[in-house]
């Protein structure tokens, strides 16, 4: 790179940080790991009837718990499109006084007269420049678009996309009521923070005409372009809602790692041959610009679903844990304050769960004792018979000189072929007593975590359900 590599996410704060945008910083962010740049975030909060600082506060959350940290943003002052007003008008008035802007007093209903016309024709709305020289001297400011020729993008994506003068506006840089437009904060902020490479979604490349003759008129170098491509639902239209969660948030509550949706999203569009699953140093170290797509990628959850087992499966036992406390918390129960007997607990539970909530709903018994029982196993195994064989196996652990996976195991072996039973007769017996449920991780694992005591209490009880059957 001939200079060093700067690039910005600039979200509008009009709602959640959507996972569209959340591959657009991602790929931002990779460009300028890659290169050693700068990875700049800025608020573009100048629609004030949407824009809000929940709104803020949320895209920054959701930004920080990807792990996609800038060098450049908020809470640093002048980052806010709303805090840069003075710039823009300083940038209005020399195109004005250059010429390359002119005022225009257009009533609306004059505009909308033309608009109605054009769409009768079946033509693009384009503004007729009458007033181009009348040298008013007050409302709304137009760029001055040459009247011939062509305006090539040349996409790092894309290629070359070629937009005709005569299919585009004299646009409006400064409302009448003195308020900048998008294209032209754009325009103002890109030359300002140095921006050297804009990476952004594809619904603005028919922006991007504009935005360089902007940036021609004001005599300012060009950056270099990159449109991504869309992220599309499975009937291939554009992700919202109707298709499921979209936001970054909704993700992380259900439970997806970080590390998972990142890995997801990374590859949503971008490859490097058929590998599937690459670490951060890995994407940083590997990403191409040129190396993303130009057709939609679909959104596949069941993709995302399975990176996420996958890094449940195989992610650090403490850091595990870590992930998953919150969401113990959040559904009312406590962890065991034995940090290695937790991480314990969990580790054999993340075989079977695709995301940390299923992780928890998978391993309530751990933390609490079962409100009720598996109603077709309690009617099959909570027996007269049943309550005999616990009480045995009460009788045996009580007095089991260690209570540990190996020992539970010997205690249950021996009795069972002291009964004439095969091992699963008692074994499903005392699963359903610990975790109210036929399916669990190994129940000598189990007891042994919830432990002695416990086990015994949760034991009982069960004994005690089956006598009341009788």
């Amino acid at each position: 790179m001939a200079s060093p590599v700067r690039v910005r996410f600039a979200p509008s704060p009009t709602g959640h940080l959507h996972v569209g945008g959340a591959r657009t910083a991602l790929f931002n962010w990779l460009f300028a790991r890659h290169h050693r740049g700068a990875f700049v975030l800025r608020i573009e909060d100048t629609d004030r009837s949407r824009s809000t600082d929940e709104n803020i506060v949320a895209i920054v959350d959701a930004l920080q718990w990807l792990g996609l940290d800038w060098d450049e943003g908020p809470p640093t002052p002048g980052y806010r499109q709303t805090e840069r007003f003075a710039i823009y008008r300083e940038h209005a008035q020399r195109l004005l006084a250059s010429g390359r802007a002119y005022y225009c007093d257009c009533p609306p209903e004059l505009l909308d007269r033309e608009r109605g016309v054009a769409q009768q024709r079946g033509e693009t709305f384009r503004y007729s420049g009458r007033c181009r020289d009348r040298g008013l001297g007050a409302g709304a400011l137009r760029l001055r678009i040459p009247t011939a020729g062509a305006t090539v993008v040349n996409d790092l994506i894309h290629g070359p996309v070629t937009f005709e003068h005569s299919q585009l506006d004299d646009w409006i840089l400064v409302r009448t009521d003195g308020t900048p437009t998008y294209n032209f904060c754009v325009v103002v902020d890109d030359v300002t923070m140095s921006i050297t490479h804009v990476i952004r979604g594809d619904d603005h490349l028919s922006n991007t005409p504009k935005q360089i003759l902007c940036y021609e008129a004001l005599d300012y170098a060009v950056p270099e372009f990159a449109h991504v491509s869309l992220i599309l639902g499975k009937d291939r239209s554009r992700l919202s809602k109707r298709h499921g969660a979209t936001s970054v948030q909704a993700f992380r509550d259900s439970g997806i790692p970080a590390d998972a949706l990142v890995n997801y999203l990374a590859r949503l569009g971008w490859s490097h041959g058929d590998q599937e699953v690459f670490s951060r140093a890995e994407l940083v170290e590997l990403f191409d610009i040129k190396n993303v797509a130009s057709s939609g990628a679909v959104f596949d959850a069941t993709k995302l679903e399975w990176l996420s087992q996958l890094y449940l499966k195989t992610m650090d036992g403490a850091r595990l844990a870590e992930l998953a406390e919150p969401f113990v918390r959040a559904v009312g129960l406590t962890p065991p304050p034995d940090r290695p007997r937790f991480i314990a607990m969990l580790d054999t539970l993340r075989e079977r769960a695709k995301t940390l909530v299923e992780l928890v709903e998978q391993g309530r018994f751990y933390f609490e004792r079962p409100a009720a029982y598996e109603a077709k196993a309690a009617q099959t195994l909570l027996t007269v018979e049943g309550a005999r064989r616990l009480g045995l196996v009460i009788a045996r652990l009580e007095g089991a000189p260690e209570f540990t996976v190996a020992a539970i195991e010997r205690v249950f072996r021996a009795l069972t072929e002291e009964l004439g039973l095969k091992l699963v007769d008692l074994a499903q017996l005392a699963r359903l007593a610990a975790t109210g449920r036929t399916a669990s991780p190994p129940i000598f694992d189990v007891l042994a975590l919830v432990g002695r005591e416990e086990s015994l209490v949760r034991l009982r009880r069960a004994r005690e359900a089956a006598e009341r059957t009788a």
